[in-house]
């Protein structure tokens, strides 16, 4: 079975919307999982997060940015061409979809993304949307040219705060000084903060929501590799816990991630050498014990 591209977007210069006919994964996705792209049969596996799904369309939209090898030949597919595999949905849900939606209505959420972040954090906001919760949402880019989902965004959150780090468009500041002005200077409250982006980005969203008093979930999606927990790229410590992006998550306390950890493992997860280094230092916990081979759907 192969997956067919039926529509493709550019957002950027760098990123790309693809939406793929997928009805299985469509009809059982939900706002926080993951899925795993194998372009052909000499592809490698790319885990991307769901940007959207549509179960009457039988699609599920991805929004990858071309940075290596496989994500360059992925950007090169055009609307009519097929994908070899197209695995999911993987990972956990985000938490908030198993509340009440009276609870969720008395709270006071905000949705913070950085760049591409913009994306994964759009299916969690359509999908409060569509349950009758309204929450707000700051996107930010470096600059203007690299904003995404800014019309979809409109539709679906209460407030949208846009900003970029040069001021070329909305508000002139990167996201943790944006949230820190609707606190400070506006008055906003937030019960809970939901940050997507780049490592460097959420780990100082995270010291800047402790700051302020705000509960804040993060998604890793960004340091997987293979998807499956085998790989031991998105190793993790989650307070005292090794955890997995892949299979654990990838959403977790922002509060308890050792973003400094995790990113020296991403750089040293680059080159063989590092990976065998990972490899020695994990031990029996470089893999994670809960390693899920997804299947064909």
């Amino acid at each position: 079975m192969s997956y067919k591209i039926v529509e493709k977007k550019k957002l950027n210069d760098v990123v790309y919307l693809m939406d793929i006919e997928a009805p299985r994964v469509a009809h059982s996705a939900k706002p926080g999982q993951f899925i795993i792209v194998i372009i052909d049969e000499k592809g490698e596996r790319m885990p991307l997060t769901i940007a959207d799904y549509d179960e009457e369309r039988g699609t599920v939209t991805i929004v990858f940015q071309v940075v290596g090898f496989s994500s360059k030949k992925l950007g090169k597919l055009e609307v009519g061409d097929s994908i070899k595999d197209f695995v999911g949905p993987l990972g956990q849900p985000s938490e908030f979809i198993y509340e009440s939606i009276d609870e969720l209505k008395n709270k006071k959420m905000i949705f913070i993304a950085g760049g591409v972040g913009a994306a994964p954090v759009y299916p969690q906001v359509k999908w409060l949307h569509e349950h009758g919760v309204d929450v707000d949402v700051i996107i930010g880019a470096r600059t203007k040219d690299l904003i995404i989902f800014e019309d979809k965004m409109e539709n679906v959150a209460k407030n949208l705060y846009m900003c970029t780090d040069d001021g070329s468009y909305g508000f002139h500041g990167n996201v943790t000084v944006m949230l820190d002005e609707l606190v400070t200077n506006r008055g906003k409250k937030y019960d809970q903060a939901i940050v997507i982006g780049p490592m460097i980005m959420m780990k100082f969203a995270c010291l800047a929501t402790k700051k302020l008093n705000i509960p804040t979930i993060v998604s890793l999606n960004t340091i997987m590799v293979d998807g499956t927990g085998m790989c031991g790229a998105c190793r993790v410590s989650i307070g005292d816990e090794v955890k997995f992006a892949c299979v654990d998550g990838p959403e977790f306390d922002g509060w308890l991630v050792n973003f400094d950890e995790a990113m020296k493992r991403q750089q040293m997860f680059k080159s063989e050498e590092g990976r065998k280094t990972l490899r020695k230092q994990d031990g029996p916990t470089h893999s994670s014990p809960n390693c899920q081979i997804g299947g064909k759907h």
